[in-house]
């Protein structure tokens, strides 16, 4: 008996921190969840970023959106999309030379031109 009191052991002692506690649900009225929605739903609107902003689950504000879509109920805002759109396909080139492509009309810039003068210029060019 007294040899198994002299042989060498190894403990491993385990450590933890308390689990947060969970958080307790939150009833949303219809109008919060509209409104949500709405949100949610305007062009350009980044989903998840709106849900956090408020303290909700992003996936829940997906669902929402998703249940008054089928509803058919709300519909997403479109913009005026008569006329088709065309994408161009290029090809990236390290240069200080830049050409876009707007219909049949091609800018050149170079990298030194003023990012407002050239916003104006590609408004024009649109126009034309």
């Amino acid at each position: 008996m007294s040899d198994s009191v002299n042989h060498h052991r190894t403990f491993e002692v385990l450590t933890a921190e308390p689990v947060q506690s969970r958080r307790k649900p939150r009833h949303w009225t219809d109008e919060e969840k509209a409104q949500l929605v709405a949100d949610a739903l305007s062009p350009g609107a980044n989903v998840s970023a709106i849900a956090r902003s408020r303290g909700l689950d992003p996936s829940q504000l997906y669902a929402w959106r998703r249940k008054a879509l089928s509803s058919g109920m709300v519909a997403p805002l479109t913009e005026g999309s008569s006329a088709p759109v065309k994408f161009t396909r290029f090809d990236a080139v390290g240069s200080s030379m830049v050409e876009i492509v707007v219909g049949d009309v091609v800018v050149r810039a170079g990298v030194d031109v003023d990012a407002d003068h050239l916003a104006k210029i590609l408004r024009v060019v649109r126009k034309a």
